[in-house]
C-alpha cells in the first residue's frame, strides 16, 4: 500500500489474466483480489491472490479499482 497524497494505492499486475477472471473484493478495510484463468478443458492452469490491509485511515466507501491496458490493475483509496 502506497501513500499519494489524500489517497492509499495498491498495484498489482494480472497481465496473464482477462478482466473476467479478475475478482477484487473489500470488507473491514481489507482488499481482496483474486484471479484463475481457466483452462479449455475446464481445469485452473494460473492462479493469482493477493490480499492486503489498507490503513485505519481510508475512507471504506470510496475504494475503487481501474485496470489499464497493460494489465495493470489499481486500486485506490481515499484518506479520512
Amino acid at each position: 500500500v502506497r501513500a499519494q497524497g489524500d489517497t492509499y494505492q495498491v498495484v498489482a499486475d494480472v497481465s496473464q489474466f482477462e478482466p473476467p477472471d479478475i475478482v477484487v473484493t473489500t470488507s473491514n478495510c481489507h482488499v481482496a483480489i483474486q484471479a484463475e484463468k481457466v483452462a479449455e478443458d475446464g481445469t485452473i492452469c494460473d492462479t493469482f491472490t493477493h490480499k492486503c490491509q489498507l490503513p485505519e485511515d481510508t475512507d471504506p466507501l470510496s475504494v475503487s479499482c481501474a485496470l489499464t491496458e497493460d494489465g495493470t490493475l489499481v486500486i485506490t483509496a481515499r484518506r479520512r
